[in-house]
């Protein structure tokens, strides 16, 4: 199964996350098919936070790509600071 996560990545208490696209079976900062985000915990308020790639997130949900309940928390987030 594919599916939409989020992969740690930054320094020790400095978070940053990229939002990829990964088989299940991989580890959660190993393998990803594709990166089509991130997401910054810690942005100041000068500094983007959130950025989602929406056609290749339209994309991999066509083909079948399941979003953890995270990245869905994210997206709604994402969609309502575009609007």
């Amino acid at each position: 199964m594919v599916v939409i996560r989020l992969a740690r990545g930054g320094a020790k208490a400095r978070p940053f996350f990229n939002i990829v696209v990964a088989d299940k079976r991989n580890r959660r900062d190993g393998r990803f098919i594709e990166r089509i985000g991130f997401y910054n915990p810690i942005a100041t308020a000068s500094e983007e936070s959130i950025r989602i790639a929406q056609d290749r997130l339209t994309y991999w949900r066509g083909v079948g790509a399941q979003a953890s309940a995270t990245v869905e928390r994210l997206i709604a987030q994402a969609a309502k600071k575009a609007a």
